[in-house]
C-alpha cells in the first residue's frame, strides 16, 4: 500500500453516495461522519442520545452549511431498537453506501443491554449485527457498497467464552469482557467477508481500528484519561483508519487498517494484521450462528 502519510485529503468526492456511521455523536464516529460529509456524502448520524446527536449536526453543518446530515435514533443495546431504525431506513432510503458500525461501549461497570446481554458484547458487537444483518439486502443492492466495523487493538486480550458469553459464571472482568467484544468484531468482519464471497457478491466488508485516540469513550478508566495526555492521538488522526476502510479502492475484503507506528498506537492508517485467534474460522462461525439465535436476525445474501 503506498500513501504512508494518507489523510482526508485522499478521499474522492462521496457525492451521490449514503452512508450510516453508528455512534456519531462524538469521537471517532462524528469525526467519520463529519469528513465523509464534507465529501459530500448524504450522511445519516445513528446516535442513542438524540440530543447529542443534533449538536453533532449543528456542528457540521456550522463548518459546512451545505453538509447532507440527518439524525436518527439508534440503541444498540436494545434490539427492538435496531429493527425499528432499520425499518425506518429502508423506508426513507433507496441505497445504502457505506455502512460504518463505529458505535461501543468501553470497560463500564457490569451492566445489561434491554435484552440481557453483558453490555460491551452486546452493544459492541451483537447490536452491530443485528443492524447489519436488516440493513443487508439494501446494502448488498447497492454498487460498489461497503461495510466497516471499528475493532480496537484490545482484540488481542479477548478469547470468547461460550458457556458464559453474559459474565454470570464468572467475576466480571470488563477489560476482558471488552476485548472479547472487540475480538467478536473481527470475527464477523472475516466470516460475513467469507460468506458473501461465497455467494458471489461484491459487496466488501473491511475493519478498522483507531489505535489509541482520545475520546469520551474511555471516561470510565481514569487511567486512559491521565495518559491519553502522553500516548494518544486526537480523533482527525484516530479516524484515518475507518476512513481508509471504507473508501480505499483496490481491496478485496477483510482488511484491517490500523495507525503505522510503534505498536499501532498512534500514525497514518496503513494494512494492519489482526492477532492469530482472530483467524480461526472454526469460532467465527460458531460466533455466526451464537449471534443468528440470540438476535433472531438471519442474514439473507440476495440482492
Amino acid at each position: 500500500m503506498k500513501n504512508p502519510q494518507w489523510n482526508a485529503e485522499n478521499i474522492p468526492s462521496q457525492d451521490g453516495r449514503v452512508a450510516i456511521v453508528t455512534g456519531s455523536s462524538s469521537g471517532l464516529g462524528y469525526e467519520t461522519a463529519r469528513v465523509l460529509a464534507n465529501k459530500q456524502a448524504e450522511v445519516i448520524l445513528a446516535v442513542r442520545n438524540l440530543d447529542k446527536g443534533n449538536k453533532a449536526l449543528a456542528k457540521i453543518l456550522q463548518q459546512n452549511p451545505d453538509a447532507k446530515v440527518k439524525v436518527l435514533e439508534l440503541d444498540l443495546a436494545n434490539l427492538a431498537s435496531v429493527k425499528s431504525f432499520a425499518a425506518n431506513f429502508k423506508a426513507n432510503y433507496a441505497q445504502l453506501d457505506l455502512l460504518i458500525n463505529n458505535a461501543g461501549v468501553m470497560v463500564p461497570p457490569y451492566t445489561k443491554t434491554v435484552d440481557g446481554f453483558e453490555l460491551q458484547f452486546g452493544t459492541n458487537h451483537l447490536g452491530h449485527f443485528a443492524l447489519t444483518g436488516q440493513l443487508l439486502p439494501l446494502v448488498l443492492s447497492t454498487g460498489d457498497s461497503r461495510i466497516v466495523n471499528v475493532s480496537s487493538a484490545a482484540h488481542t486480550m479477548g478469547n470468547i467464552d461460550f458457556d458464559d458469553l453474559s459474565w454470570q459464571k464468572r467475576r466480571y472482568a470488563k477489560w476482558k469482557a471488552y476485548g472479547d467484544s472487540k475480538l467478536a468484531n473481527l470475527y464477523f468482519t472475516y466470516e460475513l467477508d467469507r460468506q458473501l464471497k461465497a455467494h458471489g457478491l461484491t459487496t466488501l466488508v473491511t475493519a478498522s481500528h483507531p489505535g489509541w485516540t482520545a475520546t469520551e469513550l474511555q471516561r470510565t478508566s481514569s487511567l486512559i484519561a491521565f495518559l491519553n495526555g502522553f500516548f494518544a492521538q486526537d480523533i482527525t488522526m484516530g479516524a484515518l483508519p475507518t476512513l481508509r476502510a471504507a473508501i480505499e479502492p483496490g481491496l478485496n475484503g477483510s482488511e484491517y487498517f490500523g495507525p503505522q507506528g510503534f505498536m499501532e498506537v498512534r500514525g497514518y492508517p496503513i494494512k494492519v494484521k489482526s492477532n492469530e485467534l482472530s483467524q480461526d474460522q472454526a469460532i467465527a462461525k460458531k460466533l455466526w450462528s451464537v449471534s443468528e439465535k440470540l438476535t433472531d436476525v438471519k442474514f439473507e445474501f440476495n440482492p
